[in-house]
């Protein structure tokens, strides 16, 4: 029972640390007015947008650790500095005005004339990056592959365990922007932002964690 929890807490923490700073419905007013009004376009652009996020999301936690370690970085101080990139975006969702650019981006949302060739090409930049998986979700990746184990039986278990919880964030955004228009329709100015804070907030909890995790390794390391 202590193993599968543990497995279930290695899988969902992934969803749990990073949607919350991708926020898709922050984005949804941005991918509509890309995508437009037709509904096959939006689900093929969504789909791609999905696809683009995982890989970014895997190769951030698997390779990202590595690249770091070339440039002489402990991981202490990667969960430190990740933690504080995440706290500080956090805090900047709580303290904005996002309820206001919603309903702009909203207003000027129209069908646009724009070619399927052209929208699949935006589905990496400027959806994918920096809309979606921007800096700070990168560092947090960053920083949760940094908690993998080093012995190669547990590192294999984590690394399955890290794509599924990237694989659940990217049909989680999938599902967003597929439904975008008739989940900012139905949510309204209001539930939008009373959902918006509370993502914030424990994103802000989160960022707190993995700042005091990475303290925590920092104090036990020989000096």
């Amino acid at each position: 029972m202590d193993i599968a929890t543990s497995f279930l807490q290695a899988t969902v923490i992934v969803p749990l640390t990073l949607l919350p700073i991708i926020n898709p419905l922050s984005g949804a007013p941005v991918f509509l007015a890309t995508a437009g009004r037709d509904p096959e376009v939006i689900q093929r652009l969504a789909r791609q947008v999905a696809i683009n996020c995982w890989f970014v999301l895997v190769a951030s936690m698997l390779v990202g650790t590595y690249v770091l370690d070339l440039f002489g970085i402990s991981l202490p101080i990667v969960r430190i500095a990740g933690g504080f990139l995440v706290a500080a975006t956090a805090w900047r969702m709580l303290n904005s005005h996002d309820d206001d650019e919603v309903r702009q981006a909203v207003a000027v949302s129209q069908p646009t004339a724009m070619p399927q060739t052209e929208i699949v090409r935006l589905s990496f930049f400027p959806i994918t990056f920096p809309l979606t998986t921007g800096p700070g979700t990168i560092a947090a990746s960053i920083a949760l592959g940094a908690k993998l184990p080093s012995k190669p039986a547990l590192y294999v278990v984590g690394v399955l365990l890290a794509v599924l919880g990237a694989a659940i964030t990217a049909l989680t955004i999938y599902l967003v922007y597929r439904h975008s228009a008739t989940l900012l329709k139905r949510l309204g100015d209001i539930g939008t932002l009373v959902m918006m804070r509370l993502a914030a907030f424990i994103l802000f909890c989160i960022g707190i964690e993995i700042i005091w995790t990475g303290w925590a390794e920092l104090n036990q390391l020989p000096r």
